[in-house]
């Protein structure tokens, strides 16, 4: 109920952006990770062209949130946001109607195209919006896109009784409601024109060397949640032995995430700096996955041993709802106003090529201990990757280098010291 009342204090435009979030999530999870086994088995085609297809679709999107950002600062949030979402129903509805390669292939560009789109673009005008409570505007977000990412995947499960076409003309009809909505209902808000060219904004963003050096430490928060589809559900699975177990980690994370999210986030605000809280929000996903490395190579025990993996993942979700908000409250602070769009699509980047090797770096993890019988491997492994990352953010934080850190008083001189 606090949720919901807490809502209801936020302008129209957030509360829509937020519903958007809640719909984006649904749509998405309903289509896609369903859409490797339609390529596979009902399309035919190679695990070697099935690869393409998908890498071409988040190659779209990683490589391009830089446009989408600085497209979100020019032209202004509302319309790149709109824009983003008409070429998601677009480029599902290709998926639904189309099975040669060409046409999936471009199917493939337009939705990694779409979300590189508007998922800066939304954080933006979240940002403009929000105000003060940026901190708890975020954390409703993650509420409903957590929300939303629990949802699809049991839609999309349903949906596919029927067949994979209707699945995924359902998520593109899910995005032309939103499209509509957006269009009709999300206040303009003119941006200021800019006095300099794209790329002199762009030299800019990245001549900020703390900020760039923030967002390879959030390595750990992206590594590590990409765990949830990965090393998560194969832990539980593995224990049970029953595929559906997977189900559990994200009915684990969405609950606690509706109950928990927005006490923690205000609560926090009040206590601490931002940094402090995202340097003990990361360090708390790394401790996640010891539980689960503790049982990693212990005989299958049936549901006992899912007990250490669903803690781990209750304690992943935490730390994430912990650190998540004041990532996105703090990432516009380290610039000015009019490249807030900018600054969240070069974030994310680099933080998606940072976090592209440390899951590379788990899939290693993966396959070399379970050829070495060394199951405790790639939970140890992103144990490591959150705590390295919890002391990078709080290096930067000690040096007084990220907004509204302290700066360390300097050093008195020799003779001072000897004399106090």
């Amino acid at each position: 109920m606090k949720t919901w009342h807490e809502l209801r204090r936020f302008p129209l435009a957030v509360r829509l952006l937020l519903v958007n979030q809640f719909g984006v999530n649904t749509g998405f999870y309903l289509l896609v990770p369903y859409l490797a086994t339609h390529l596979g088995e009902n399309l035919g085609l190679s695990a070697a062209v099935v690869g393409l297809v998908l890498g071409v679709r988040n190659l779209s999107q990683q490589g391009l949130f830089l446009i989408g950002g600085s497209a979100a600062d020019r032209l202004g949030a509302r319309g790149v946001i709109i824009a983003g979402c008409a070429l998601r129903t677009l480029g599902f509805a290709l998926f639904a109607l189309g099975d040669g390669l060409p046409v999936l292939l471009a199917a493939s560009v337009l939705s990694g195209l779409a979300g590189a789109l508007f998922n800066p673009a939304v954080r933006a005008y979240l940002t403009q919006e929000a105000g003060e409570r940026k901190a708890e505007a975020f954390a409703l977000f993650n509420v409903f896109a957590t929300a939303g990412a629990l949802i699809g995947p049991l839609l999309g499960g349903a949906l596919l009784l029927a067949d994979f076409r209707t699945c995924a003309l359902t998520a593109a009809g899910i995005f032309a409601v939103l499209t509509v909505a957006q269009a009709l209902v999300l206040p303009a808000r003119k941006a200021e024109p800019s006095t300099h060219s794209v790329l002199t904004d762009w030299r800019e963003v990245v001549g900020n060397r703390t900020f760039l050096a923030f967002a390879v430490a959030m390595v750990g928060l992206f590594t590590l949640e990409s765990q949830l589809y990965l090393l998560l559900p194969d832990g539980v699975r593995r224990a049970t032995g029953w595929d559906g177990a997977a189900g559990l980690v994200f009915l684990v994370g969405t609950l606690a995430n509706l109950a928990l999210q927005l006490r923690i986030t205000r609560s926090l605000k009040a206590r601490g700096s931002r940094a402090r809280w995202i340097a003990a929000g990361l360090a708390l996903t790394g401790l996640a996955f010891l539980p689960p490395a503790a049982v990693a190579d212990a005989p299958p025990g049936g549901w006992l041993d899912a007990v250490p993996v669903l803690v781990g993942a209750l304690l992943l979700y935490v730390g994430l709802m912990v650190a998540t908000p004041f990532v996105m409250e703090l990432i516009p602070d380290f610039g000015r106003p009019g490249l807030t769009g900018t600054y969240f699509g070069i974030f994310y980047v680099v933080s998606g090529v940072a976090a592209a090797v440390g899951n590379t770096a788990v899939g290693w993890a993966m396959d070399t201990g379970e050829r070495g019988g060394s199951g405790w491997l790639p939970w140890v492994c992103c144990a490591l990757f959150g705590l390295a990352s919890a002391a990078g953010v709080a290096w930067l934080h000690r040096r007084g280098t990220l907004p509204g850190s302290p700066v360390p008083a300097p050093a008195a001189p020799a003779e001072q010291r000897s004399t106090a």
